[in-house]
């Protein structure tokens, strides 16, 4: 990344917001750095789907749903590094993740219950199942997942950009694997855990999703 873009610049602008709100005591060099170096790890050239965009989107999702938080600063930190580390290795992911985390929020200065507390909520975003009671997780776990309710092209474009980050699979393997995990999001009781997730995602993801899987069965 040679430099902040328009949107890296306004992301930016975020990410020391919410430093800052954490309780960050680092010079604004220190946190300007680290704040580049994180956006840099999301511009990696493999990423399809788990890119600056994602990152951007999940941001927005909080912001409407932080009313539902106990602590929005972590949750938005948690969200900046929720794919810091990205493999295409399910859970070892989220673990690497989460080191980043702890390492960059320590050297930050964030006081160090915020910094553990970032660190856990990342590790929620493996399995997206939130601690009853936990309504930070609840707010990350939505905020990752609002994408499933996306408009039909960015849906589409979502879609799109996983199948990309799994090139390497067979098709047939890709299908029967995307299938089951759609699958298994569909039986869910409630796939988003704030009642504001419910009311605005709600439907809109279990119509995408049902398509998705009706896409796949056909050999889509």
């Amino acid at each position: 990344m040679t430099g902040p873009g328009p949107d890296d610049t306004a992301l930016l602008l975020g990410w020391r917001d919410a430093v800052r709100s954490a309780g960050a005591v680092a010079e604004a060099d220190a946190v300007e750095a680290a704040g580049v170096a994180l956006l840099a790890r999301w511009h990696e050239p493999h990423r399809r789907y788990h890119d600056a965009e994602h990152l951007g989107e999940v941001l927005a999702a909080v912001d409407v749903l932080a009313a539902h938080a106990g602590d929005p600063a972590a949750v938005r930190l948690a969200a900046w590094f929720h794919d810091a580390v990205y493999a295409g290795r399910p859970g070892d992911d989220e673990e690497a993740s989460a080191g980043v985390a702890l390492e960059v929020l320590a050297r930050l200065g964030v006081p160090g219950g915020r910094v553990v507390r970032v660190a856990g909520l990342v590790r929620m975003t493996a399995r997206h199942e939130p601690a009853a009671g936990d309504p930070d997780a609840a707010v990350l776990s939505d905020a990752d997942l609002a994408i499933l309710a996306a408009p039909t092209d960015r849906y589409a474009r979502y879609a799109a950009a996983v199948r990309a980050e799994y090139a390497h699979v067979p098709d047939a393997a890709f299908r029967a694997a995307r299938a089951a995990v759609l699958t298994s999001l569909s039986e869910a009781p409630q796939l988003y855990r704030t009642a504001t997730g419910r009311a605005r995602w709600e439907r809109a993801a279990r119509a995408n999703l049902a398509a998705e899987v009706a896409l796949l069965s056909a050999g889509g």
